[in-house]
């Protein structure tokens, strides 16, 4: 491994002392802490290597702003997560500027409004970890069929409390 590869704070892992971590780099070594001690190593002929997952992106051209913002993109789209411009844009036009009043029934007590944008929001988080926990569950490795099964069973419930609040949504596919 390259001198110039390592940087103050990367995991690496050495042949004969194992896992360790860069404390500083001179020259031509690397302090690295091992768990019986810190050493000084040369990295070009001790057999230094990464120890975490590296990825090298060749005949890329474009400003890394760009490339994260769409990586973030795509990982919240895979994941099935909104950005709460997006959520509202689902919900039905007849909600817009609406609200929700929660009117207690002592009335000396203040009632609470909630603008129906943040309250359809909060549903659509729900709906979606919902979604994330069942993709959890079924690929879990350790639950038995019959264990993913009965879980299986109480976020079909939630989806099914969760039916009153279809008519917020737009487009029929969103909802419950």
């Amino acid at each position: 491994m390259k001198i110039e590869a390592l940087h103050v704070g990367m995991n690496v892992r050495h042949p004969q002392y194992g896992l360790g971590v860069v404390k500083a780099v001179s020259e031509t070594t690397a302090e690295i802490q091992f768990n019986d001690g810190r050493r000084a190593v040369a990295p070009e002929t001790s057999g230094l290597e990464p120890a975490d997952a590296r990825a090298a992106i060749t005949g890329l051209e474009m400003p890394v702003k760009q490339f994260i913002t769409q990586t973030v993109e795509a990982v919240v789209e895979k994941l099935g997560l909104e950005k709460p411009d997006s959520v509202v844009e689902k919900l039905a036009a007849r909600w817009h500027g609406g609200k929700l009043v929660l009117v207690p029934a002592d009335p000396s007590l203040q009632s609470k409004e909630v603008p129906l944008e943040i309250f359809f929001h909060k549903i659509v988080m729900v709906r979606n970890n919902l979604r994330v926990l069942e993709q959890k569950i079924n690929a879990h490795e350790k639950l038995s069929d019959a264990e993913k099964i009965e879980m299986q069973q109480y976020i079909t419930r939630s989806y099914g409390s969760f039916t009153t609040f279809n008519l917020l949504f737009l487009e029929k596919e969103d909802q419950f």
